[in-house]
C-alpha cells in the first residue's frame, strides 16, 4: 500500500473513485495504471493517467489520454480552486502550457475534509510525455496559494498501430 504524504511518488493501485467513474471500455486499463500525488499547503492532489487506445491513432501520431483528478482539502480551511496553470510536455519536443479559469467549467469551493474530483483528456504526438502544474486557490480570508500537481507520465500501452 502506498502511504501519502508531502512527496511525489508513482504507485499501483486501484482507487475505486476512480474505477467507478470510468466507462467500462477503459476499466481494465484504470486498474493497471499508476497513480501520483502531491500535498501542498493542506490540498493534496492525486492523477492517474490512462492511455486510450480506442481513440488513438498511432500511424498518425496520435496519442489521446485521459486522467482522472481528486482534489482532497486536508487543511483546516475552505478553498476555492479558482484557475490552472498545465505544462504538456510531448517527447518529440514540444511544450505547451495551458492557463484557464477553474477545472471543466467549474471553480469548485472545497471544504476541509472534502474531495473534488474530475476528469480530463490530452491528446500527444508522440507515444510518451508528461504533464504538470499548479492550481490557484482563493481562502475566506482573501489568501491566494498555488498547489502543485505532481508531475505524471503518459505512456502508450500500445504503440503498435493496431489501433489505427
Amino acid at each position: 500500500m502506498c502511504s501519502l504524504d508531502r512527496h511525489l511518488r508513482p504507485c499501483k493501485e486501484t482507487f475505486g473513485w476512480l474505477v467507478s467513474r470510468t466507462v467500462p471500455d477503459v476499466h481494465s486499463i484504470v486498474a493497471a495504471s499508476s497513480f501520483f500525488y502531491r500535498q501542498t499547503l493542506g490540498i493534496r492532489i492525486t492523477v492517474r493517467p490512462v492511455y486510450l487506445p480506442e481513440q488513438s491513432r498511432p500511424m498518425q501520431h496520435r496519442y489521446v489520454f485521459a486522467y482522472f483528478v481528486r482534489i482532497e482539502n486536508v487543511g483546516p480551511h475552505p478553498v476555492q480552486l479558482m484557475s490552472r496553470r498545465w505544462l504538456i510536455h510531448d517527447e518529440i519536443g514540444e511544450d505547451t502550457e495551458v492557463e484557464g479559469e477553474g477545472v471543466v467549467g467549474q471553480q469548485p469551493l472545497v471544504l476541509p475534509g472534502a474531495i473534488h474530483e474530475y476528469q480530463s483528456s490530452c491528446v500527444l504526438k508522440s507515444s510518451e510525455g508528461y504533464m504538470e502544474g499548479q492550481y490557484r486557490f482563493v481562502r475566506p480570508d482573501a489568501s491566494v496559494f498555488e498547489a502543485q500537481i505532481p508531475r505524471f507520465t503518459l505512456h502508450a500501452d500500445d504503440v503498435s498501430g493496431r489501433f489505427s
